[in-house]
């Protein structure tokens, strides 16, 4: 087993390039040393500095290094692509220039980022998904053959990948050569999944991981009462490691029987953050990380 283990600016409570309520990025990087980790995903691109001459020298003088880090569109809808397609060409040079080796895709949310109100079906069409799936081929052909980027989806919760059947549907549908999954466990278990379980299964698709803990409760409540993912996240539905319901002992030790090789990057959502709640938490997360085996 082989894990390199990182943080991201979502732990960070950063889920748009530009906020107000998020840390400045500066304190950002200096907290992420603190806490002790050396593997970074850039967060939403934009919120880093997009200058690759900037950001490589900010990144050196703390010896950090760069995983990957994501691009949300709506996957299925044709008018998105000029805009994705704009920022996987930025996004592809700055992390091929970092040495990076993933692009990880999600498909935009079905509910509004802001009000949780639902603005698209829950479920896609035939079509529809059929344009999701060309979408996500034609991403990863780019990023693979202009940048020499694995693209790795993620699924996530109020998207139109969350669910198991979902997953599996789009390991059924897509590459293998081109698709990897950039598997967040604890969006597993928000959908009711065992991470252990679906991991080990497809662990063939599986290089990259977000690990992330679900409080048990708050995961029953959301559940029954179809809370959107926005507002469990206020709640507080993403709880340190050593607290929710994934027994990451037990993911570890799979993790070592499937003789692992790949990245696990701590994503815990909390958006928006009190600028003084993050670095704690992360201390935290680090040292039961450490504590339980993950290096």
């Amino acid at each position: 087993m082989s894990i390199k283990l990182g943080t991201s600016p979502d732990s960070w409570g950063v889920w748009f390039a530009d906020d107000s309520k998020q840390i400045p990025w500066q304190r950002f990087l200096d907290e992420v040393v603190e806490a002790g980790y050396k593997w970074i995903e850039l967060g939403p691109y934009g919120y880093l500095p997009k200058d690759l001459d900037k950001l490589r020298s900010e990144l050196d003088q703390r010896g950090l290094k760069v995983s990957g880090t994501f691009l949300f569109a709506h996957l299925e809808e044709p008018d998105a692509w000029p805009g994705l397609e704009k920022d996987l060409m930025g996004l592809g040079e700055l992390l091929a220039g970092l040495d990076a080796k993933f692009l990880v895709l999600i498909d935009d949310l079905h509910t509004d980022w802001f009000t949780g109100e639902r603005i698209k079906p829950e479920r896609l069409e035939k079509d529809a998904w059929k344009r999701l799936i060309e979408t996500t081929h034609r991403v990863a052909t780019i990023a693979k053959e202009k940048f020499d980027l694995r693209l790795a989806f993620h699924s996530s919760p109020d998207s139109h990948v969350a669910y198991e059947d979902q997953i599996e549907m789009l390991l059924e549908d897509t590459d293998p050569e081109l698709v990897s999954l950039g598997q967040d466990v604890g969006h597993l278990a928000y959908r009711g999944v065992d991470p252990v379980q679906f991991v080990r299964k497809h662990q063939d698709r599986i290089p990259y991981l977000h690990i992330k803990n679900v409080d048990f409760g708050l995961q029953r409540m959301v559940q029954a009462q179809e809370i959107p993912f926005i507002r469990a996240v206020e709640m507080g539905m993403f709880c340190e490691l050593s607290r929710g319901v994934v027994d990451y002992v037990a993911f570890r030790e799979m993790l070592e029987e499937i003789k692992f090789d790949g990245w696990a990057i701590v994503e815990q959502d909390m958006y928006p953050a009190p600028f003084d709640k993050p670095l704690p938490i992360a201390k935290r997360n680090r040292e039961y990380l450490h504590r339980i085996g993950f290096g």
